[in-house]
């Protein structure tokens, strides 16, 4: 699979609200959803603009894409730096959250959802997940448990209508193969080099991770250049190798004594396309259910602590992302947060 970016629309104030729900009822519809799923996107969108028209000083943002080739499952992702909540679980009850509304708030988000996640502390803001999946492929995503589950969150620099960040995973019997990158920049010609380094990963898919960035190394020499992030997982281990700054994080399962323990992964210097080490080792650690691999571009602030978001690692990768870049995205480049979840 590779990556859609989001689409993101900033509500700085209520007066962005009417064209806002006009454009993601656009986009429903030209990514071929019928018109009952686009019923039920205007329906989560209008109940999701009452909230932060209520709820949040700022306005918020809603970032939607694709998911699936072929496209499957419209995702929304609503995100605010409101007063948050104190007891998320009885906002979702009809009525409490947007009283007066005609859908009754968050108890209507969820009915017309296919898979929903909230995450909200108070003094911290509130992030949504919602996924509609069209019904001729719902039983099918329901039938077939994943062993990786993975969510991200791509969007590009403000005003620019591509994104030189890039995420591909493939999964094919026992074994998975990740790749992160960072065109350099942003726009067309970032957007030219991710893309072209997503094709030689594909290409290269039987390599393990060092052999497989320098062949992307030698595929993106026209181009502006990245820097990348590759790993296999199967049996019990992720084998990685990364060249540039990309950064990440290999969480273990909470404890309760010792709370989140990680391992930070370790890149080497280089950018792939221009200069990269001649020699190239792959790094190996053990992975297990529950272990959470989180990665992401210089988009991201480099110094979040994933201990200010009480139990946020319980909740799906794409929320988990998303609450990552609400508090610590810098808006001045493409943002990339990729985050992959063991199952099985």
């Amino acid at each position: 699979m590779d990556a859609n970016h989001h689409h993101r629309f900033a509500l700085p104030d209520r007066s962005f609200a009417s064209i806002t729900k006009r454009d993601i009822a656009k986009l429903a519809e030209g990514w071929g959803f019928s018109e009952g799923e686009i019923g039920k996107v205007n329906i989560v969108v209008s109940e999701l603009l009452s909230n932060l028209a209520k709820f949040s000083a700022n306005g918020g943002e809603i970032l939607v894409k694709p998911i699936g080739n072929p496209i499957h499952t419209f995702e929304i992702v609503c995100m605010d730096n409101g007063p948050g909540m104190s007891e998320p679980a009885r906002m979702q009850e009809d009525g409490v959250s947007t009283f007066g509304s005609s859908g009754e708030g968050l108890g209507a988000i969820k009915r017309q959802s296919s898979f929903f996640d909230l995450y909200s502390q108070p003094n911290f803001g509130t992030v949504i997940l919602v996924h509609i999946t069209k019904a001729s492929a719902l039983s099918k995503i329901l039938q077939a448990p994943a062993r990786l589950e993975t969510g991200y969150i791509m969007v590009p620099k403000p005003n620019e209508t591509v994104c030189g960040d890039g995420f591909a995973i493939t999964v094919k019997n026992s074994r998975t193969e990740i790749l992160a990158l960072d065109g350099l920049g942003h726009g067309t010609n970032a957007n030219e080099a991710s893309g072209q380094a997503i094709a030689a990963f594909h290409e290269n898919i039987s390599l393990d991770p060092a052999n497989r960035l320098r062949a992307i190394h030698g595929a993106i020499k026209r181009t502006r250049g990245a820097v990348g992030f590759s790993a296999s997982i199967s049996n019990g281990t992720i084998t990685y190798c990364g060249i540039g700054n990309i950064a990440g994080k290999l969480y273990t399962p909470e404890s309760s004594l010792l709370g989140a323990q990680y391992k930070n992964i370790i890149s080497y210097n280089g950018i792939l396309g221009h200069n990269i080490p001649t020699t190239l080792n792959n790094q190996q650690l053990e992975w297990m259910r529950n272990k959470i691999l989180i990665l992401h571009s210089d988009g991201l602030k480099s110094r979040w602590d994933i201990g200010k978001y009480p139990n946020l690692l319980k909740h799906h990768p794409t929320t988990i992302a998303a609450v990552l870049y609400l508090d610590n995205s810098r808006h001045t480049d493409d943002t990339l947060v990729v985050v992959c979840k063991a199952k099985l």
